[in-house]
């Protein structure tokens, strides 16, 4: 089975689309007593220095128009890491069998993040409600009336494409319902245990027993989105209560320097440690020290990666109940009002004064990962349904 993979971001770009591509065409490849397949990812994204040649798989990079068009027909199935324009296209064009896996909301929103700016607020769904001047009005504020014209053009024949996919892949059942398109299926994200360092396997959750400073973190990007000045505000009230805690903000971004400077003017410098992306050991070795993971999201986020793989290390996480990051968290964390600093801080403390709590929370954190995604569950679902649109036409 030839299977076209198209991540309009790869790596050696970090992110959870980039991610998932990568798991996602691994898991094919190392399919055992199954049909062999043949996989070649295409993307934009130039190397940067990557080694594409120790991939099991083919990759190529920044295809033109003719190559994309020649690489869909060659293959039995297109799986496209979001609703890239052209490859949906020519999909529908060439009737080849295309699934659209949707990371964000791009064809329910211009912005693709249903975040309405300039007041970075849940957008109530202005597009779908046919309030076409209040999408004009919300994109001007950050990238101009014209700029703003063209992502709002661009989301009708985005979304009627995606109405003709051979299917749609939510990650979580809050995606399905908000895109409310046909033949769209959920399948969760997936992650394999082996992602998780040594150390982190031999700690697992943490001890009730442990009476060592609580240490919270942020990973990922430092991005608007991502409710990080929720987070510092949270910060500083426990600050002021004389909570005993430290955080770690592990990552970077175009925001870091607007952070750092909210760090310093509430004095928070030894309470807070800004560490860079980390990767690898040098991750597995921060996170040994963490006890519960921050997720204070001011979006709708599709499903929250780092949330699933920091449950997976049998980490409770406190998230904001917002969208699929409070679907994929259920049990295994708390949850708080997103944008409420003060009922971040209150989540926070409990888990600094109730360590019975903080270990139950990270067991059951543990268990959801492990029964609702796992890589080899991810890639199965994504087999069965390639092999049963492999030799049906697009819709």
């Amino acid at each position: 089975m030839k299977v076209l993979i198209y991540s309009h971001t790869f790596a050696p770009n970090v992110g959870g689309v980039e991610t998932h591509a990568m798991l996602l065409a691994n898991g094919l490849i190392s399919l055992s007593g199954t049909e062999k397949v043949d996989l070649t990812v295409a993307t934009p994204t130039p190397p940067g220095g990557f080694d594409d040649s120790a991939l099991p798989f083919h990759v190529a990079r920044r295809p033109g128009f003719m190559r994309i068009a020649r690489l869909i027909l060659q293959s039995d199935v297109v799986n496209l890491a979001g609703p890239a324009f052209a490859p949906l296209l020519l999909c529908k064009l060439l009737r080849k069998p295309v699934v659209v896996e949707h990371h964000g909301y791009q064809a329910i929103c211009p912005n693709g993040l249903l975040l309405h700016e300039p007041d970075k607020t849940a957008c109530p769904g202005h597009f779908m409600r046919g309030e076409y001047r209040a999408c004009l009005n919300c994109n001007s504020a950050v990238v101009g009336r014209f700029a703003s014209l063209k992502m709002l053009l661009l989301t009708f024949p985005r979304r009627w494409l995606c109405q003709f996919a051979s299917r749609n892949i939510a990650m979580t059942e809050h995606v399905r319902r908000r895109l409310g398109l046909p033949r769209t299926q959920v399948v969760n994200l997936g992650i394999p245990s082996a992602n998780i360092g040594e150390a982190h396997k031999e700690k697992g959750p943490i001890s009730a027993n442990d009476q060592c400073t609580i240490q919270f973190a942020f990973v990922g990007r430092f991005v608007s989105e991502k409710g990080l000045p929720v987070l510092v505000q949270a910060a500083k009230i426990l600050d002021n209560d004389g909570v005993n805690f430290g955080l770690m903000l592990i990552g970077d971004g175009p925001d870091r320097a607007a952070i750092e400077t909210q760090v310093n003017g509430f004095n928070l410098k030894n309470r807070i440690q800004f560490t860079g992306f980390l990767r690898g050991k040098d991750l597995d070795s921060a996170m040994a020290r963490v006890s519960a993971v921050v997720m204070p999201s001011i979006w709708e986020e599709t499903a929250g990666l780092s949330a699933i793989e920091h449950m997976m290390r049998g980490r409770p996480v406190i998230v904001s109940d917002i969208g699929g990051l409070a679907e994929v968290t259920g049990d295994g964390g708390l949850k708080f009002s997103p944008g409420d600093a003060n009922a971040l801080a209150q989540c926070m403390q409990r888990l600094v004064n109730d360590a019975r709590l903080l270990a139950d929370l990270g067991v059951r954190a543990q268990e959801r990962a492990r029964k609702l995604f796992t890589q080899a569950r991810m890639v199965e679902e994504h087999r069965k349904l390639f092999l049963s649109l492999r030799s049906k036409p697009a819709a």
